[in-house]
């Protein structure tokens, strides 16, 4: 007795990652960038600004001014996009996000991005890090490459 089959094709999953068809799982390979992102050397300006903005949300004034002159005063350093976004506790945001895709034409163009400005998190306290800047920027390096390095100010609160 013959069985009958479905001719259709599985419906696909919106999730990326392996799929089953009949005995064989399928894989989804993902890209991952061989090419190291280039930073520039300092934020601009405007970085510093929009950091003394959103600081000034959750902190005195007084308090966001002291934060963005620690920043400014920072030793650079790189850390991995995947434990920026851990320590943050902030959802990736999409690769379809506006500035998240402008930041990736960015990269895929060769351009530097600028640094990301951060404020230490202290885990003893219940203190997560706060990205003061450059949210996007980190997102669209994770699309890039989860492992990838992110050039960064950090200030200790």
């Amino acid at each position: 007795m013959a069985t009958q089959r479905d001719a259709s094709p599985p419906a696909r999953s919106p999730i990326p990652g392996p799929t089953v068809r009949g005995n064989f799982a399928q894989v989804r390979i993902v890209r991952m960038s061989k090419r190291a992102l280039r930073w520039s050397k300092q934020p601009v300006g405007e970085d510093y600004k929009a950091a003394l903005d959103y600081l000034s949300l959750i902190v005195t004034a007084p308090q966001a001014k002291r934060l963005v002159s620690r920043m400014r005063n920072a030793r650079p350093l790189k850390r991995a996009a995947k434990d920026l976004l851990r320590a943050s506790a902030l959802p990736l945001l999409p690769r379809e996000d506006a500035a998240v895709a402008r930041d990736l034409k960015k990269i895929q163009k060769g351009k530097a991005l600028s640094p990301v400005l951060l404020i230490r998190g202290d885990a003893y306290k219940g203190a997560v890090l706060i990205i003061a800047d450059g949210y996007h920027r980190i997102c669209a390096a994770y699309h890039d490459d989860e492992g990838a390095e992110i050039a960064c100010l950090m200030a200790s609160r």
